[in-house]
């Protein structure tokens, strides 16, 4: 028999530089922003603030590529330190802009102080947009939505 021992790659750390530059390949169209988190805080790694909806309910954050691109990795980050909640959001992608495919559905549980890193491979090309949809507390109570961070590849 024939052995081989391979170093794990699913948890290796991306490079800066393999980070796509959402400011210059792409415009974001937002359903509501805090003033004072706006959505360009989430595509900056290292900083606190993050996006923040200015009301609570759904709310849909969509990026427009100005060239269609191939992605193959999406890392989002939600923080929440103050409310118990269950959460829910959907990632979608749609190669015109028009008609988007669900890539992900996904539920958790936040119990303050939390932090849920998603970290997802994928193998999509000729992305146009890239859509998420959260919903910030399943149960209807009022809360509003977040992202900490997003970042592609």
């Amino acid at each position: 028999m024939r052995k081989r021992i391979t170093a794990p790659t699913a948890n290796a750390p991306r490079q800066e530089n393999e980070w796509l530059d959402l400011d210059k390949i792409a415009q974001v169209e937002i359903s509501s922003e805090h003033p004072a988190n706006p959505v360009e805080h989430a595509f900056m790694p290292g900083l606190d603030s993050g996006w923040l909806a200015a009301q609570s309910g759904e709310q849909t954050l969509r990026l427009l590529f100005d060239e269609p691109l191939k992605l193959k990795h999406i890392r989002l980050v939600f923080v929440e330190n103050n409310h118990r909640r269950t959460q829910e959001f959907v990632l979608r992608w749609s190669a015109d802009g028009a008609a988007f495919r669900e890539i992900l559905r996904q539920q958790y549980n936040f119990n303050p102080p939390a932090t849920e890193v998603e970290e997802y491979d994928v193998n999509l090309a000729g992305v146009a947009a890239l859509e998420l949809k959260i919903v910030p507390d399943i149960g209807g109570a009022a809360a509003n939505a977040s992202l900490a961070e997003l970042r592609l590849a």
